[in-house]
């Protein structure tokens, strides 16, 4: 995996304006795949969808979504333990699963909770179908962030299947974890 990154942009905090900026960043940094027919941006919803938007403008490059949930622990809508995508496809981090002691039915009961909040967002963005049509392509994931890495792994995994040529993520900030996590699942 090649790393673009700033370093003097490490331990700061209030790097970016927003998203729109961290996208405008980000396309200076992607400025090979600019014009070209083969890169498709794909943006995890919804924090990844201004980025990834103003990311795709700047390149003139294709765009659409990556549909990719958290699995939420029950008691806590922002932490999580792993991620599914719009095929089903799932990432669990198994040591916080054996620390809460979930069980196998405890994990599938939140996948599918997940799977049909997933879906019925689709559905409301008008989407009834999904297919990432990345054959042969290049194609460029798009977050805010990565704080776990568990949710742009779930993702490229489901992607893999499609034939994408390329995967490359691109986010404006990350945790030493979720790279490490990530090293050998991308171009």
């Amino acid at each position: 995996m090649k790393i673009i990154e700033d370093e003097s942009l490490r331990e700061k905090v209030n790097v970016f304006r927003d998203r729109i900026d961290a996208g405008e960043r980000l396309a200076e940094k992607l400025k090979e795949y600019a014009g070209r027919e083969d890169v498709v941006i794909l943006a995890i919803p919804s924090g990844g969808v201004p980025v990834g938007l103003t990311i795709a403008s700047k390149l003139n490059c294709r765009f659409n979504l990556l549909p990719v949930r958290k699995l939420h622990l029950p008691w806590d809508p922002e932490a999580g333990f792993g991620a599914v995508s719009w095929d089903g496809t799932y990432i669990l981090n198994e040591k916080l699963v054996k620390t809460l002691r979930f069980s196998k039915k405890d994990v599938e009961e939140i996948v599918k909770l997940e799977l049909n909040e997933l879906k019925r967002r689709l559905k409301y963005w008008g989407i009834s179908d999904y297919k990432p049509y990345v054959k042969d392509m290049i194609a460029v994931i798009v977050d805010d962030g990565l704080a776990s890495g568990y949710t742009m792994k779930a993702g490229i995994e489901s992607l893999k299947k499609y034939g994408p040529k390329e995967i490359v993520v691109s986010v404006p900030t990350a945790s030493v974890d979720s790279i490490k996590l990530l090293e050998n699942r991308v171009d």
